[in-house]
């Protein structure tokens, strides 16, 4: 049976790439090849050392301005390429060369609270001002806009009316740990 080879793009502190890595980590059908990040005192990088991930820093220029961070993605083959915290949007020349093989987690019940600047606090925040009763996760495709792809799976939690972001954020971070990696495990599966 083929290996299936998953990368992980990440920006801060890497607690869903760690997730990700615990979950598969005792299993030989699944690798993660290396976790991308475009902040070079990140978090996740020490994670990675500690996991014995690769990591390796790009700078928007090989991001977005060059080819560099495609052409290693097209030379690793990647069955899936997750999105776990990761906040620069997707270069449309990647998105079209790995179409639904790109996936985003989304600290919010899309469409409600996506696009442009709505990530982490920013969105918990949001969600508190608008006085909503619930809150979730939404894992998605990733297409050329912020938080347009087909939605994959959504979860809820409920808000009780004295929950902070801070409680909304603690909320949706369980939801993360829950579902991401097996909603990562079944989208692998049927390839």
């Amino acid at each position: 049976m083929k290996t299936k080879k998953i990368i992980l793009f990440a920006s801060g502190s890497g607690s869903n790439v760690e997730n990700i890595a615990n979950y598969f980590k005792l299993r030989n059908d699944v690798t993660i090849c290396c976790v991308l990040t475009n902040k070079s005192d990140a978090k996740v990088i020490e994670r990675c050392n500690r996991l014995e991930i690769n990591a390796l820093f790009f700078n928007r220029q090989a991001f977005s301005k060059s080819d560099f961070i495609l052409n290693m993605l097209q030379s690793l083959e990647p069955d899936l390429i997750v999105l776990a915290g990761f906040l620069w949007k997707i270069p449309e020349a990647i998105t079209n060369a790995f179409p639904n093989k790109i996936i985003n987690i989304h600290p919010a019940l899309l469409p409600k609270y996506g696009g442009k600047g709505m990530y982490g606090m920013n969105v918990h925040n949001a969600v508190k001002e608008q006085q909503e009763t619930e809150t979730g996760i939404t894992i998605h495709y990733v297409n050329a806009q912020y938080d347009e792809g087909a939605i994959i799976k959504q979860a809820k939690a409920p808000i009780a009316i004295n929950d902070t972001a801070e409680d909304i954020a603690s909320k949706v971070h369980q939801l993360e740990y829950e579902y991401f990696p097996i909603v990562i495990d079944e989208i692998l599966s049927k390839q």
